[in-house]
């Protein structure tokens, strides 16, 4: 059995602003759209979905 290595990176192909959302739905192997919505329903319902964006902005690593 061969283990993948997969790292969480910014999307460079799947980008909208940063390539975020792009990048996590690489990393989990969904639709980058199902990835946006959720994002957007936490930002509005929750309020951290702005401020984690942004961290994961400066701290995820590009592609």
């Amino acid at each position: 059995m061969e283990m993948q290595n997969k790292k969480l990176t910014k999307s460079r192909n799947d980008r909208k602003l940063c390539g975020v959302c792009g990048g996590f739905a690489e990393y989990l192997n969904l639709d980058p759209t199902v990835v946006r919505l959720i994002w957007v329903l936490l930002s509005l319902c929750a309020g951290g979905g702005l401020i984690a964006y942004i961290i994961a902005a400066l701290i995820m690593p590009e592609a």
